[in-house]
């Protein structure tokens, strides 16, 4: 339902005739200009209604969902990759660990011909708070004689530790601590559902950064600061334990394929799991990125984003929109799994996994325009990539790509059965970066990660750690 037409015109009207006296007076709102204000929002009888459908309902999307997109929806994909059973990350922000996971899941499932496969999260949870605790005290460390209020240090403590992460990190925890199968390390309560416990665990980190910040004022060395260190990560560790269990050194396996055929008892290490039964090359993944507020064809790098601690800060290469697509086309037709950043804050329904630009028109509702460009919506903060998911599927027309099929970590619940329909001009919009191999970049992008890269403070927009 729209406003009509006079009433967005005197809408209109209204804020053009109170901008000289804003510009002119000192910014307050004043009695005129509320006065001023409320007389613009006289309703008509179009207004009234939807005054009226508005205020007796809960579910405002629903009253602003595009029926016109939902009608000319389809889920037919020319391409498609085999995929297996859908995983949910439930109540955390791991989305970026079971994206990362379900591209190496296809190597173990194909290797011995599985029905399906899954990694144990938990596993690589715990070692992950555990090092980003780490990280985060060691930094109070280094950071021990900065003010309080300092830019670099108040990021640091408003958030010390969450669920979040990016592709670097997962590659970062599996070549330092390996993988297990989930019947190793399955999931917990907690585990699925983390918010408590990391307030707990933030509490604590915030308690041992000021100890520390203590000690360095008493002239205390970097070594007795260390020694305390060691002893605050037992404190964490053992919180860890609590919640996830202790993850395994050595452990026996066995596959039972999908013709129920027993393989051999085998012990394993972590390490020598993900050695022997997964065996894909961390190396030969890279991070591309489309950003339109920085210049493209730049090797960029985020100061202090990283897990574990004298690992490689975040990096990427920036490129224009066409060349990631193109990139992104290539390796789903060559049946590659596309790990990619997101903003899923805009334009998708949960209900029926669509996922397109102006599916809920809230600028027709309320009168206004909402159209904003992805530089400013970056910079303004408007969207950010805070999600991670991965592309099985396309569906190509002339050559060019008309929607993508997106398998999701959020359970068969939502969206089509755990997999949504990302329409391109979605993906043009909201999509801000991609893992792939090197083997579909081309030599003059990979030559850029080379070079020297232009660092960007860790509160730039292309940090938002996907949940």
């Amino acid at each position: 339902m729209r406003l009509s037409t006079a009433l967005v015109t005197v809408l209109g009207v209204v804020l053009v005739c109170v901008a000289g006296p804003l510009a002119a007076g000192d910014g307050t709102l004043s009695p005129e200009l509320a006065k001023q204000l409320r007389a613009s929002a006289k309703l008509d009888r179009a207004g009234r209604a939807l005054h009226n459908a508005l205020t007796n309902n809960e579910d405002l999307k629903a009253l602003a969902l595009n029926r016109e997109i939902v009608r000319s929806h389809d889920d037919v994909f020319s391409h498609k990759i085999k995929s297996k059973k859908i995983t949910n990350q439930r109540a955390s922000g791991r989305c970026w660990m079971f994206a990362g996971l379900n591209v190496y899941r296809p190597a173990v499932i194909e290797k011995f011909n599985l029905k399906d496969f899954q990694f144990s999260e938990s596993f690589l949870a715990f070692w992950d708070k555990l090092e980003k605790a780490n990280c985060f005290l060691e930094d109070m460390i280094e950071m021990r004689d900065r003010e309080p209020f300092d830019r670099e240090m108040d990021f640091l403590l408003k958030d010390p530790i969450n669920d979040g992460g990016y592709w670097e990190y997962l590659t970062a925890l599996i070549r330092k601590h390996g993988v297990v199968p989930r019947s190793i390390m399955p999931e917990t309560a907690l585990s699925q559902n983390t918010a408590v416990m990391n307030s707990v665990l933030e509490r604590v980190l915030r308690i041992d950064a000021a100890k520390l910040r203590a000690m360095a004022a008493e002239k205390k060395s970097v070594e007795e600061l260390r020694k305390a260190k060691e002893r605050m990560l037992a404190d964490i560790y053992r919180i860890l334990v609590l919640n996830y269990g202790e993850p395994p050194v050595k452990f026996t396996y066995r596959f039972v394929d999908k013709d129920d055929k027993v393989g051999e008892a085998k012990e394993y290490t972590p390490l020598s799991f993900y050695e022997q039964c997964v065996g894909v090359d961390l190396d030969q993944f890279v991070t591309l990125a489309h950003d339109p507020t920085h210049p493209y064809n730049k090797h960029y790098e985020l100061r202090r984003i990283r897990n574990i601690l004298g690992t490689p800060e975040f990096h990427y290469v920036n490129i224009p929109l066409e060349d990631l697509k193109t990139i992104t086309l290539k390796c789903v037709l060559s049946d590659e799994t596309v790990w990619f950043g997101a903003d899923v804050t805009s334009d998708m329904d949960r209900a029926d996994g669509i996922m397109q630009v102006d599916l809920f028109d809230f600028g027709s509702i309320y009168g206004v325009d909402l159209r904003q460009s992805k530089a400013d919506r970056f910079l303004t903060r408007g969207g950010v990539p805070n999600h991670a998911m991965t592309l099985v599927g396309v569906d190509v027309r002339g050559d060019k790509p008309v929607k993508w099929l997106v398998e999701n970590s959020w359970g068969e619940e939502r969206g089509n059965k755990g997999f949504w329909t990302m329409y391109d001009e979605w993906f043009d919009e909201h999509v801000y970066s991609i893992i792939v191999r090197r083997a579909y970049v081309p030599n003059k992008t990979l030559k850029l990660f080379k070079e020297e890269p232009v660092e960007l403070p860790p509160w730039a927009p292309m940090f938002a750690l996907p949940q």
